[in-house]
């Protein structure tokens, strides 16, 4: 045990697992082997991910935020003696997933009972191996296993605790619009031309689901969504120049976005736009989703304002909108598109319920809520589960 520690405080490259409160606990089993010590670490690990000690440290090592991924993610080759180190770090964690429960007890002067774990075959050098060699789908760091993520109060990118794992087979009708989008969004990966795409139209269409099943989508791919609100566009800046070097691609994503004419954030989103504020990213778009075509919130007033240049102003505020390079519009459906939505949204969930009385019940609730829309006939079938 001695010297296993001895090998695992020597990490290098992956010396930030050393701060792991799973190899924390294990490095005090190490020092002071005792009862309480082991019950820890299991603790742990248990907590961490349900026992399984290789693969937690397989976890990990692929999570690693670390020279060798980050001079990898930048399409560099890392120096031979940077690549030594981190076989080496391998090896000895190597070593340390093929501790069993009972190699660790033995250690101890103790005859009851104590909680057990598992472990696996695993080959921590090859699996690394691969991953970096792949970086641009797996990713590092926070990105290595989260799809989507927000920006927090500090300004900083953080993961989505439960992301919305809405799928693109979920979404009915409107493929003309999400092939635009798709399309676009591969292109990004493809390392091609992609354009900033502005989605507007009804409120309930889809707008949102549609770029988030499209994260989803292609995550495995390197996709990974950032969604940043309409006050902290300030924000996106610094997050451009942090992607900038990332392997991944990435979806800066800006909801339901409107502006009041004197909007310090509709400058700022402006010049983001147009390059001003930072160069374009080869690795990042920007979608926004809005339920106004021109974003910028408009009265009777405004139009008829005293400003000597006042159509140049109403061309300024509208301008915004074109300066995203694709503009996708979703219009609320007509009956037999809502009806169509509402059979197969019924039919998927398991609903059965003959067709004539199904879409009464829906025209009825469409009439009562003054309109038919997707977010409605998911209300609807949804309603039904709750009978």
């Amino acid at each position: 045990m001695t010297a296993l520690k001895q090998k695992l405080s020597s990490l290098c490259v992956l010396r930030d697992l050393l701060k792991d409160e799973v190899i924390t606990a294990l490095l005090r089993f190490f020092e002071d082997p005792t009862s309480a010590a082991y019950c820890e670490f299991v603790y742990r690990l248990y907590n961490a991910n349900g026992g399984n000690l290789s693969e937690y440290l397989k976890k990990i090592c692929g999570n690693s935020e670390n020279i060798y991924v980050k001079i990898t993610g930048e399409g560099k080759k890392a120096p031979e003696f940077i690549y030594d180190a981190l076989c080496e770090d391998l090896k000895i964690l190597q070593s340390v997933a093929k501790l069993t429960p009972e190699r660790l007890i033995s250690e101890i002067n103790y005859d009851g009972n104590l909680p057990l774990f598992e472990t696996a075959e695993i080959d921590l050098l090859g699996d690394y191996l691969y991953r970096a060699e792949n970086i641009h789908k797996y990713g590092y760091g926070i990105y290595a296993d989260n799809p989507m993520f927000y920006i927090n109060d500090g300004g900083e990118i953080t993961p989505v605790a439960n992301p919305d794992g809405i799928k693109l087979s979920d979404l009915v009708d409107y493929e003309r619009e999400r092939g635009i989008i798709i399309d676009n969004t591969k292109a990004l990966l493809a390392g091609k031309p992609a354009a900033n795409i502005l989605l507007s139209g009804d409120a309930g269409t889809g707008k949102s689901s549609t770029v988030k099943a499209v994260g989803n989508a292609l995550f495995s791919q390197g996709l990974r969504i950032i969604e940043v609100r309409k006050e902290r566009i300030y924000a996106i800046p610094k997050i451009l120049n942090d992607l900038s070097r990332n392997p991944l691609k990435f979806i800066i994503f800006i909801d339901d976005l409107s502006f009041a004419e004197h909007d310090d954030n509709f400058n700022t989103l402006k010049a983001i736009l147009e390059g001003s504020v930072s160069a374009k990213s080869k690795n990042v778009v920007i979608y926004a989703t809005s339920n106004r075509r021109h974003i910028v919130k408009e009265s009777f007033s405004d139009r008829e304002g005293d400003d000597v240049h006042r159509n140049d102003t109403m061309e300024e505020l509208r301008s915004l909108s074109e300066r995203f390079g694709v503009h996708v519009s979703f219009f609320k459906p007509d009956k037999n598109t809502y009806l169509h939505i509402v059979l197969h949204l019924a039919r998927e969930q398991g609903i059965d319920m003959p067709q004539e009385e199904l879409f009464a019940a829906a025209e009825r609730m469409a009439l009562e809520r003054g309109g038919r829309s997707a977010r409605l006939a998911r209300q609807f079938t949804d309603s039904l589960l709750s009978k």
